[in-house]
């Protein structure tokens, strides 16, 4: 494999506790092959336009430095949350990307994203294919929502599973230590806007909630306050998982019942926060007990104490086959999981067309969706509990975790 040029790879939207083990595989993929200046953008795509561009091997020296990249939370490189424009009508802001490439040498570019950043990588394949530009654009999948298309699931949705497994299974057996002196009800909201698979995992600890509500199917207030009157009658505390994203009949998001004007990200995205309190709230009113809510928020996306090792190894391996495919002449796609056996699990890696997964929003499937809307099926646990499985210990110094940060 003859490699021309140098690569950079970029990280982009919400971070996850393993994104940075994909960085670290697309990195040792380059210096295997001979690559000779690999670079990081600083801030993703944005920084990138204002050529805030990072020489990788003066921060990652020796193997010492890799190891406990996998194992430092948040984006190493810097994140960002800025949408290209679409081609026509901008060509100057591609044109600009593309001379910056050519001024650094820069033959092959990977992006570590979800939705949002493969559609990026398609506009930016696209682009080079119409103008006859040699450049490799490669995807690396990262999204804790697990909703991306054709792969099996994606790395950062294993660990983020885990800590909510893990938190919820100790958040219930607080909430129950009180035993039938006490009647309460809690609310642990999830993230997940219209894929509910981390509110899914839930059910994947020791002590299960009672309720688990996903975006996928429509809430009904007043069936969730008689469930949670039938259940009081029988247990002295009611523990309910509920998804950010969960929507009425008509589609408006619960968060935004009585919260005046909701407010958008830079994608045009409703920002989502506050459905455990308001439905604490309702309960505490319409259903004789007392209730509060919990809200894990980014805790969910950034516990790297927490790690899948699966995960975590899932992750670097993706971010090395990226590298590597480019390396190959690959353009245009993006790395895909496929798992052969779950018992035991068994997985392989392939790339696909960039063109099936931009914009493409996979959530939990109907039939692993049960008791009317309100729990999630074994097919469901099945399917998560091996993606979860495994510990990648982190290095403790002083009694907290170790991590990297950028020297520059």
């Amino acid at each position: 494999m003859s490699v021309k040029g140098n690569m950079i790879i970029g990280q982009s939207g919400g971070p996850t506790a393993v994104i940075n083990s994909s960085l670290a595989g697309a990195f040792e993929a380059a210096k295997a092959a001979g690559v000779k200046k690999i670079y990081g953008m600083h801030y993703g795509i944005e920084g990138f336009l204002n050529e805030n561009i990072i020489d990788l091997r003066k921060e990652l020296k020796d193997s010492a430095d890799v190891s406990l990249l996998r194992r430092t939370p948040s984006a190493f490189l810097g994140s960002c949350r800025y949408k290209l424009p679409k081609i026509e009508g901008n060509e100057d802001v591609y044109e600009k990307i593309f001379k910056i490439m050519e001024k650094y040498d820069i033959q092959y570019f990977l992006y570590n994203g979800g939705n949002d950043s493969m559609d990026m990588v398609k506009m930016l394949s696209d682009y080079a294919e119409q103008h006859g530009k040699t450049q490799k654009f490669m995807g690396i999948p990262k999204t804790i929502d697990n909703d991306l298309p054709i792969t099996d699931h994606c790395p950062g949705f294993g660990s983020a599973a885990k800590y909510i497994a893990t938190t919820l299974k100790e958040v219930v057996a607080d909430a129950t230590c009180y035993g039938p002196y006490r009647k309460s009800a809690l609310i642990v909201e999830i993230m997940g806007r219209h894929a509910g698979w981390l509110t899914a995992a839930a059910a994947l600890g020791g002590n299960k909630p009672d309720l688990i509500y996903l975006p996928e199917v429509s809430f009904d207030p007043k069936d969730f306050v008689e469930r949670v009157k039938k259940i009081a009658e029988e247990k002295s505390s009611v523990i309910i998982a509920v998804s950010e994203g969960i929507k009425l009949a008509d589609g408006t998001f619960v968060c935004e019942q009585g919260a005046g004007e909701s407010k958008k990200d830079a994608f045009g995205h409703t920002q989502l926060s506050g459905v455990g309190a308001y439905l604490a709230s309702m309960l505490s009113a319409e259903a004789g007990v007392k209730a509060r809510a919990i809200e894990f928020s980014t805790i969910q996306r950034c516990a790297s104490h927490v790690v899948s090792k699966t995960d975590a190894d899932e992750a670097y391996n993706a971010g090395y086959l990226a590298a590597k495919k480019a390396f190959e002449g690959c353009t245009g796609e993006m790395v895909v999981i496929k798992v052969e056996s779950r018992a035991p699990y068994v997985t392989s890696y392939s790339t696909f067309d960039i063109h099936e997964v931009a914009n493409v929003e996979r959530k939990v499937p109907d039939e692993w969706i049960i008791n009317d809307g309100t729990y999630v099926s074994d097919e469901f646990i099945e399917y998560a509990q091996p993606l979860i499985e495994g510990e990648l210990d982190a290095y403790y110094s002083n009694g907290v975790p170790q991590h990297l940060t950028l020297s520059e």
